[in-house]
């Protein structure tokens, strides 16, 4: 028979999951926003619904927190939890800054570099694959994700190069070639958030964040 605080760590996953399908929504309407599709609403009304979702999560941790008072393992579970759910929150702030741009990238109905389409196909499974992880407790596909993030980095610079040689045959306005690359950047900080989930996915199972620099002290807090 499961407890009501392995009830409500259920429902804590249910939300995630869900969260996270959100954010991969997102980005794929703001990519197809960038290709001249019209789904700029979409993409904005997908978003306040990721901010919704923030909030029923945060309210979950705090009830788990407050009434349950979780320890080691599932207290780390749930502290990552809440740092996974702001990252997802960015996520769908950037695909909303995507679709801002896109407004102006489709009237001048120019050629989209393949590669930004790319990204954003890399992100949404890397996206997928930190929540899965997440629920799944798998430090190995976690640990993928965070290696992925190098594909995403290689994509952005490969925009970049491309960019760069468009304005240099004049075949590009300047303006147009900074809102693409805007766009890719935005794409690869999305790519960032990923990791960022991955990393606090990593530490809800070991005890350690890399990127915290008192990895030792954090190691030792809640094992």
């Amino acid at each position: 028979m499961t407890t009501r605080f392995e009830r409500q760590l259920e429902e804590l996953h249910v939300q995630i999951i869900t969260m996270g399908s959100l954010c991969e929504k997102v980005i794929a309407f703001s990519a197809k926003a960038i290709q001249g599709v019209n789904c700029s609403k979409e993409v904005f009304d997908t978003d306040r619904e990721i901010d919704a979702k923030e909030r029923e999560i945060e309210n979950i941790c705090m009830r788990l927190l407050l009434h349950q008072q979780p320890v080691a393992r599932d207290l780390r579970e749930i502290s990552a939890a809440l740092k996974m759910i702001s990252d997802m929150e960015r996520i769908g702030d950037q695909a909303a800054d995507i679709a801002d741009l896109a407004r102006f990238i489709d009237r001048n109905r120019v050629e989209i570099p393949k590669e930004i389409e790319k990204m954003a196909d890399q992100t949404v499974r890397m996206v997928t694959e930190s929540i899965d992880s997440f629920v799944k407790a798998d430090l190995d596909l976690c640990r993928k994700v965070i290696n992925d993030d190098d594909m995403v980095d290689e994509s952005f610079e490969q925009v970049k190069t491309e960019l760069t040689e468009m304005i240099c045959h004049r075949s590009i306005d300047a303006k147009l070639a900074l809102d693409l690359l805007m766009t890719a950047k935005y794409m690869e900080r999305i790519g960032d958030h990923a990791v960022n989930i991955a990393e606090w996915v990593e530490y809800s199972i070991t005890g350690i964040h890399r990127n915290n620099e008192h990895q030792n002290q954090t190691g030792g807090i809640l094992n």
